[in-house]
């Protein structure tokens, strides 16, 4: 099964307020391209959120060019693959998928900090100037599917409000196609149950079509599909209220997507590259924007306190510059030097915090901390880049 990888911890209401960092927001990105769409790392919809990039996605019923709707707010996550919108921000009807004998298909997408669960539908998805054309997405939390089957409820909590997601939606735009790929589309103890159908009588796991899996959007759209670019400005020290960046559709497909000198990282079949930090190597190291921090190893291994009210962040008593070294599965290589701040003492009215980092044991979760001050390009699974076929990151 592929990690579907989000770590969206909604804790900014705990960052305790302090002084130091710049209020203001940074120059905006320039988008007015086709291929390009704005991004801003904010407190989000539900003013509860930071580190987090959202953007805007219009969705149209299938065919349908005016019967459409645009959803703001929809966080970007390189994490995973496949459109999924709170059916509180959707307004759309939308047509529904069915499976066996004609039942309704239901996800449970499973978060490393939580789930969502709601019917796979069926839209046209506009993304910069293109359209991709009848994709399946999920729809959180419709009211139609109350029943959540104990193995998908028991996985963690569930972000099915605006309120326990922080977004209206999450756009999954990572390394593979399907957001699960070929462990769903069969029957078996392999199947990892993230696909239900759900007649009358109750909801149960099924085998799902690799063309019936929430699909990255981007891989099909009519051009540009072949993977995406986060281009995000620097952070100062202490952090930011807003900054404004940019996602650019393709690589190596138009002037604005050109790989230029950036690494290529390729990854290995989970979507993982070879951290090295203090001489020891952890091969299931990521890069996510759907992270809201830098989270990696432990207090036991880094030497940096946990935060006495909160476990998920360090909280070093002075800031601490730590170096890294990343490798692909190919073997190239690039040197990464990161930030570690007391994540109590930055501004609790600043959402965009270069710094923040936490415990994640036995790897690197690259999050948003990483993208500011980079261009971090993610190609698809077996789409044609300049610099061969993907799936890798490149920065």
């Amino acid at each position: 099964m592929r990690p579907i990888l989000l770590l969206a911890l909604l804790v900014a209401q705990e960052l305790t307020p302090q002084c130091g960092g710049s209020p203001s927001t940074t120059t905006p990105v320039a988008v007015a391209a086709p291929n390009v769409q704005a991004v801003v790392v904010n407190a989000g919809p539900a003013n509860n959120y930071f580190n987090g990039a959202f953007t805007s996605v219009t969705i149209c019923a299938p065919g349908q060019s005016t019967v459409c709707q645009t959803i703001d707010g929809v966080l970007v996550d390189t994490g995973s693959s496949g459109l999924r919108v709170l059916s509180t921000a959707l307004s759309l009807s939308l047509r529904q998928q069915l499976g066996t004998n004609g039942a309704p298909v239901v996800e449970c997408a499973q978060f490393l900090d939580g789930f969502t669960w709601g019917p796979v539908q069926v839209a046209d998805v506009k993304l910069g100037s293109e359209q991709a054309s009848s994709v399946p997405i999920q729809v959180i939390g419709e009211t139609a599917f109350p029943n959540i089957p104990t193995d998908c409820s028991s996985s963690g909590t569930a972000e099915d409000t605006l309120a326990n997601l922080g977004a209206n939606g999450i756009l999954g735009v990572g390394l593979f196609r399907q957001d699960c790929g070929s462990a769903c589309a069969f029957v078996g103890s392999a199947n990892p149950g993230l696909y239900y159908i759900c007649p009358s009588s109750g909801c149960q796991p099924t085998a799902e079509a690799l063309n019936d899996q929430l699909q990255n959007p981007v891989a099909l759209l009519p051009t540009d599909n072949n993977g995406v670019l986060i281009q995000l400005p620097a952070v100062a020290s202490g952090g930011a209220v807003s900054v404004t960046g940019a996602l650019i559709f393709g690589i190596g497909t138009q002037a604005n997507n050109a790989l230029g000198s950036a690494k290529v990282l390729t990854v290995d079949a989970n979507g993982n590259v070879t951290t090295v930090f203090s001489g020891q190597s952890y091969p299931s190291s990521f890069i996510d924007a759907g992270s809201n921090g830098v989270y990696f190893l432990d207090a036991s291994t880094t030497g940096l306190p946990i935060c006495s009210d909160n476990a998920d962040f360090y909280c070093p008593a002075a800031s601490q510059t730590l170096s890294a070294t990343n490798r692909g599965a190919n073997g190239a290589t690039s040197a990464v030097n990161f930030n570690v701040g007391n994540a109590d003492g930055f501004n609790a009215s600043f959402s965009a915090i270069s710094e923040i980092a936490g415990p994640n044991p036995g790897g690197f979760d690259w999050g948003l901390g990483f993208f500011f001050g980079r261009s971090i390009y993610t190609a698809i699974e077996g789409s044609s880049t300049p610099a061969g076929q993907g799936p890798y990151f490149a920065y």
